[in-house]
């Protein structure tokens, strides 16, 4: 099934009956470099597909040459020069609030209970970091180039790189990342553990992914959505806090209609066997 939004930046293909979505950023001609569409849009998409129950796991891909050139500076400046340049504090609050309507769309993908999968071609630039940075696995074509090129265009990242890499690439790889700004291949950044995966041609990526995607997307979605919530604890809380943290989450959510399912399997599988 696939959806198309109007005049929209994405392109939106769900496979119910696999429980997966391919969210496809669908502005080819310019590479998909991230104009207002994308940031105004990508909450409204998220939220589609978080408030799906016949979708476990997202698939993040992108229509055309590149990946995601990132931030369209142009159309940014050339809209929000006022607020960039305001002169009083009430224009500093105004971009402020601008900066953090920008980062919606993350931070819905990473608070929330589907798992988020990125497969990732040629150049991923900027903000196309940011969004694979908030994804919870990372997957690459060969010819992948990743570059954290904030500091070269004079703007601190503010999107979740900065945010995000250190507890997946650690901070020494991350401080290289962002004070270079430099680009990095899809070998090196799989040494740093950015990516999970890398597939030798580029045509393969898409259906690699996919092929990642279902297999996840077999498992309870009451459990995935546990795994992540847990995995974020760890990110800010001592080793203690997330063991009495996950004992709670299973407490409270152990004994699910998937789990009773599984045991009903296993208990008659173990009577057979004895039989």
């Amino acid at each position: 099934m696939q959806e198309n939004y109007k005049d929209s930046f994405f392109q939106v293909e769900k496979k119910i009956e696999k429980k997966i979505a391919i969210l496809f950023l669908n502005r080819p001609e310019a590479r998909n470099i991230m104009d207002e569409r994308f940031w105004f849009q990508l909450p409204e998409v998220i939220e589609d597909l978080e408030q799906d129950p016949n979708i476990n796991v997202v698939l993040i891909s992108a229509k055309g040459k590149s990946f995601s050139l990132g931030l369209d500076l142009v159309d940014f400046y050339s809209k929000y020069k006022s607020k960039i340049q305001g002169e009083i504090a009430n224009d500093r609050q105004e971009l402020q609030q601008l900066i953090l309507q920008m980062q919606k769309g993350f931070r819905k993908m990473v608070l929330g209970k589907k798992i988020y999968i990125a497969a990732v071609h040629k150049h991923c630039i900027g903000g196309g970091l940011d969004l694979i940075s908030c994804c919870d696995l990372r997957i690459a074509a060969k010819n992948a180039i990743v570059s954290l090129r904030e500091a070269k265009v004079g703007i601190v990242a503010d999107m979740g790189s900065l945010n995000r890499l250190p507890f997946i690439i650690g901070m020494g790889s991350t401080k290289l990342l962002a004070y270079t700004g430099g680009d990095f291949t899809a070998e090196e950044c799989y040494r740093m553990g950015l990516f999970d995966r890398i597939v030798e041609k580029e045509e393969e990526l898409l259906e690699a992914g996919i092929k990642l995607s279902e297999e996840i997307a077999k498992n309870p979605p009451i459990v995935l959505e546990g795994i992540k919530k847990v995995l974020n604890y760890v990110e800010n809380h001592s080793f203690s806090e997330s063991m009495d943290y996950v004992s709670l989450w299973n407490t409270a959510y152990l004994d699910s209609k998937e789990f009773r399912d599984i045991m009903e399997q296993f208990l008659k599988r173990k009577f057979k066997d004895k039989n």
